[in-house]
């Protein structure tokens, strides 16, 4: 019998396969939710994601190179979704003072009434949420936490800003520990996408 992650007979013995192939199917109905907003709005998926990640990340978060490492894509492909958002007047640059060829983008008004129209695309994921048990959302979200850190450690992921990979974060025992907030931190409250992450030195 193959061992193959996606071989139903071997899922059936298998947990981790399980779970990949799980987190498979939520990838794609992602997917598919971020496809309906982008052709009603004839926009692209990748367009969408950068309008909106710009519109809740500082400005040192998004320049060309920085978004194609934030999104997994080279270069070309950021660069021509940034020329397609500029033509459409959804961003505009802004140059660096030290460096006249180096920018970043923001949001133009335009730009931020799409991210309104938008940012709500996986909110049906969200609610199919609301009546699981809080402690087994709180599982899930251990196990994602961790995967995510350990999936940048191997780099298949190339950035990721949780609170495991955190200069400020510390570990006593079992109990997580913020030195930035200076408090000790329940399983709930390691976050994803900290504002404040900064990689050790």
């Amino acid at each position: 019998m193959s061992d193959s992650i996606f071989n139903p007979n071997h899922q059936e013995h298998n947990i981790q396969s399980k779970i990949v192939a799980g987190l498979e199917r939520i990838s794609e109905t992602f997917k598919v939710l971020l496809w309906e907003k982008a052709k009603l709005l004839k926009l692209s998926p990748i367009q969408i994601q950068i309008l909106i990640f710009i519109r809740y990340h500082k400005l040192d978060f998004c320049s060309v190179s920085h978004l194609a490492k934030e999104f997994n894509v080279t270069k070309p492909t950021i660069s021509d979704a940034v020329k397609v958002l500029l033509k459409k007047e959804l961003i505009k640059k802004v140059f660096s003072s030290s460096d006249s060829r180096s920018y970043a983008i923001e949001l133009s008004n335009s730009g931020k009434g799409i991210v309104d129209e938008t940012e709500n695309f996986a909110a049906p994921l969200e609610h199919q949420l609301d009546g699981i048990k809080v402690d087994d959302l709180e599982s899930t979200f251990k196990t994602l936490s961790e995967l995510i850190y350990k999936l940048n450690r191997i780099g298949i992921l190339s950035v990721q800003r949780t609170c495991y990979a955190c200069k400020f974060y510390k570990k006593n025992k079992q109990q997580h520990f913020c030195n930035l907030l200076e408090k000790e931190l329940q399983n709930s409250e390691i976050r994803i996408d900290c504002p404040e992450f900064e990689v050790p030195s």
